[in-house]
């Protein structure tokens, strides 16, 4: 049987419920991957600690729909992720969960809330790894009897598009993350990210498309309506349909070229309820993205030449250093009270610049660059 993956439009958080409950019911509904007493975990994307009308986070309006349609369907749902943003007292995703609406959201429906920074992991093996055969994955995800994607729609600076299946990054501890990041080349990362994703293998995927972010995503870019709700049971799936739907070749996204070569999900799924071609929205391409988008050859041959560097605006720092403690490869340093990135230790791998909650951290881009991609989206 063919992969699906649903289209339905939606331009308010009022009408969400409606919008998913008829995008799960046009690929099959949640009785066939629902069983009365399953426990249901709900992974939307918690990133940082931002409001809902930033669009980094899943919006509170699709945690709540989803909790009200598990329960009619029987289970018991349960939320729960783990922040990009660490700090040295492990409060971070607590802040997160509760500044985003989704600590509300999860109460007023009864639904157990789940911190993942704090409620411990599980080593597991993981079998056909590329990069991590033994992975730490979130205790209760391993323990739940279904997994649900909530992602947001959006860019991303290393990834170019971040989706169904990069939403489980979240589900790692900071450690594992880190080192997936000093990998450094992003198709590498796209081979870690999708490690975690043939463990988990999720069940279902609702992506929140209703106000997505363009440009610099996952955090630094801008809120724009792209007016969707989409839904599939893979997450590889999804992902390729979405980032159509944002102007991307799917093929140029590490995680779905990763996924796709062992096999998982389809290049090419059955797209049912609004056609691909009626919401298609071309969003602004993250600038760390940049390098990624040109030829082949170009990248090959000039690869010194096309750089696009992030540096520290010290007049916006605060010193929280969430950017020190994110860094895989500790190229960030203080000096006389301010922070300062090593350029010949970055990895432009821009967790500095994703995980900053004052956008302190800019982007430098080589003269090439800046005429390469002069008045382009």
């Amino acid at each position: 049987m063919k992969i699906k993956v649903s289209i339905v439009q939606c331009d308010d958080y009022s009408k969400a419920r409606d919008a998913i409950k008829e995008a799960i019911d046009l690929i099959g509904g949640l009785e066939g991957i629902i069983a009365p007493g399953n426990r249901v975990l709900l992974k939307p994307n918690v990133l940082a600690i931002k409001k809902p009308e930033a669009a980094v986070t899943t919006h509170p309006a699709i945690v709540s729909a989803m909790c009200e349609l598990v329960k009619e369907a029987g289970g018991i749902p349960i939320v729960g992720d783990g922040s990009g943003i660490t700090s040295s007292d492990s409060t971070a995703t607590a802040k997160a969960l509760r500044t985003s609406g989704i600590e509300e959201a999860a109460s007023n429906c009864g639904a157990e809330l789940i911190n993942f920074e704090t409620s411990g992991f599980v080593e597991v093996d993981v079998p056909g790894a590329k990069h991590f055969p033994r992975l730490h994955i979130a205790k209760e995800v391993t323990e739940a009897d279904v997994i649900i994607s909530l992602p947001k729609l959006k860019t991303h600076e290393l990834t170019l598009y971040t989706g169904a299946v990069k939403n489980f990054f979240g589900a790692i501890p900071r450690k594992d993350r880190k080192a997936a990041h000093y990998l450094e080349d992003r198709d590498l990362f796209g081979d870690a990210v999708v490690d975690i994703y043939s463990f988990i293998k999720p069940h279902l995927a609702v992506m929140d498309g209703i106000i997505g972010m363009e440009g610099d995503g996952p955090s630094a870019g801008t809120p724009i309506s792209a007016g969707v709700i989409m839904a599939s049971y893979d997450c590889v799936a999804l992902d390729v349909v979405a980032s159509e739907l944002i102007g991307f070749d799917p093929l140029q996204i590490p995680t779905n070229k990763a996924a796709l070569s062992r096999g998982f999900g389809s290049g090419h799924p059955e797209v049912v309820g609004t056609p691909l071609e009626k919401v298609k929205i071309n969003f602004k391409k993250p600038t760390g993205g940049t390098l990624a988008l040109m030829p082949r050859f170009f990248r090959r041959t000039l690869r010194k030449q096309f750089t696009v560097k992030p540096f520290i605006n010290t007049s916006i720092c605060t010193l929280c250093k969430a950017c020190v403690l994110n860094c895989s490869v500790d190229a960030i340093e203080e000096k006389a009270g301010s922070l300062k990135i090593k350029e010949e230790k970055c990895i432009q791998c821009y967790c500095c610049r994703e995980l900053c909650p004052s956008h302190a951290v800019e982007i430098k881009k080589s003269l090439l660059v800046r005429i390469v991609t002069r008045g382009k989206k």
